[in-house]
């Protein structure tokens, strides 16, 4: 599908029914709002444009922050052929068209700037399709994605293209597009001051979304009516938050609780966790990793930790939604406030490191059972010592392959229940020492 800055002015009357994010959009880079790191004077943009060298970008970022747009605005801005595709609609033999039409533009001396809208929906042999023609200039391609093309683009494709990031709009440049539609419908916006800041809210850093809310409330205003925040929110529902439960949003949000549960904030990870829930996660998810939490970063400085997110999981399973929700919060608090200690995570890594590490090696004889008398023979058993007829139930006897050694991987720190731990193993220490033990 093409795209031309320059086609025929559209009657006035058919204009006015355009939808208004069309309306107000940008007619060069400089009227872009929201990513001036991008567009401004000094943004990337105007560098590569000033430069008169522009290579091939993928455009990350959510939606409504002006992806399409700008891919536009640069092919004017730079006289380039502006050709557009969507890796929804589109196939091989698209690409095949579009390409072969770059080919012919080429020939006669001008280049093609390719847009494609999804890029991410592309399958890896379509994705390397691109490559050929981005090598010998045949196109400058601009990806469009709203994925993270770490995860979604071939490793080739990234390598000959720049990631430029948009970001979500903030509150400044969402009111400067409100502002910019009250202007074009010469008009103000029907609403209150608190209501007009909860617009911007809901729009959640979707510049489309907030012109499009702005203009369903247009539509319900009656003459000289003006919205508060309550009428703001029955005309117009709510919109959902922007949020992919198997993207970015998802692994987001997740890493934050985490975070937040790790650094003892129970109001910051209350927070990520309702942001979670009002999103529509599963809450069930949300119990396995509070359990995966609870292991992690408190371990055996609280050992009812586990047994607090278990028996919230369970609660959950027994009352369900909305119920249930209180009990997972609980738990997120519990583990928030609980003393933390990652001593039993580090050990494990450190002890599966060694087992990978020191292949197949032995038990000492003397802790290996000798169930046949070539087994008596060979010495296995040999010097075992039952712990409980010892002094203190300790023998303190090496328990490592003999090639190994006594190793050393929990190392307990002095907090929470683990100060009791740390003495118990400082005290056993001092028995072997004693006893001459190795």
């Amino acid at each position: 599908m093409k795209g031309d800055l320059f086609a025929p002015k559209v009657p006035d009357e058919v204009a006015s029914r355009r939808p208004l994010a069309d309306r107000l959009r940008p007619k060069s880079l400089a009227e872009v709002t929201g990513q001036e790191h991008l567009t401004g004077a000094d943004g990337v943009l105007q560098r590569m444009i000033a430069s008169g060298s522009l290579g091939s970008m993928i455009f990350w970022g959510p939606p409504g922050t002006g992806k399409t747009t700008v891919a536009r605005l640069l092919s004017g801005e730079t006289g380039l052929a502006f050709e557009q595709i969507s890796a929804i609609f589109s196939g091989v033999a698209d690409l095949k068209k579009v390409f072969e039409t770059a080919r012919m533009r080429r020939m006669e001396g001008r280049q093609t700037l390719l847009f494609v809208d999804e890029i991410h929906r592309f399958n890896r042999a379509q994705q390397d399709s691109f490559l050929p023609v981005m090598e010998d200039g045949t196109v400058i391609l601009v990806g469009a994605t709203t994925e993270n093309p770490s995860f979604e683009l071939n490793a080739a494709l990234l390598s000959r293209a720049r990631v430029l990031t948009f970001g979500p709009h903030d509150e400044r440049s969402l009111r400067e597009l409100l502002t910019r539609a009250e202007q074009v419908e010469a008009r103000p916006l029907p609403l209150d001051d608190d209501a007009r800041a909860s617009l911007i809210r809901m729009a959640d850093g979707d510049g489309r979304a907030v012109l499009t809310l702005a203009e369903e409330v247009w539509r319900a205003a009656r003459d000289g009516e003006i919205f508060d925040t309550a009428g703001l929110t029955q005309i117009v529902q709510r919109r959902a938050p922007v949020y992919d439960k198997g993207q970015d949003g998802h692994y987001n949000l997740i890493s934050a609780l985490h975070k937040s549960v790790r650094g003892s904030d129970p109001d910051a990870a209350l927070y990520y966790l309702c942001r979670m829930f009002d999103a529509g996660e599963d809450p069930l998810y949300l119990g396995r990793r509070l359990v995966r939490m609870a292991v992690e970063d408190i371990g055996l400085a609280d050992p009812q930790a586990l047994v607090v997110c278990n028996a919230a999981k369970d609660a959950y399973d027994y009352l369900g939604s909305p119920e249930g929700e209180l009990a997972l919060a609980q738990a997120c608090v519990y583990l928030a406030t609980a003393p933390k200690s990652n001593a039993v995570y580090t050990a494990y890594k450190a002890a599966m490191r060694a087992a990978k590490e020191n292949g197949s090696l032995l038990p000492p004889k003397h802790i290996l059972n000798a169930p046949t008398k070539l087994m008596k023979g060979e010495g296995y058993g040999d010097g075992y010592r039952y712990d409980h007829d010892g002094p203190d139930a300790f023998s303190g006897q090496n328990y490592f392959p003999e090639k190994m050694g006594r190793q050393v991987y929990y190392d307990p720190p002095e907090r929470g229940f683990e100060r009791d731990i740390r003495k118990r193993l400082d005290w056993w220490s001092k028995l072997r020492k004693e006893r001459g033990e190795p």
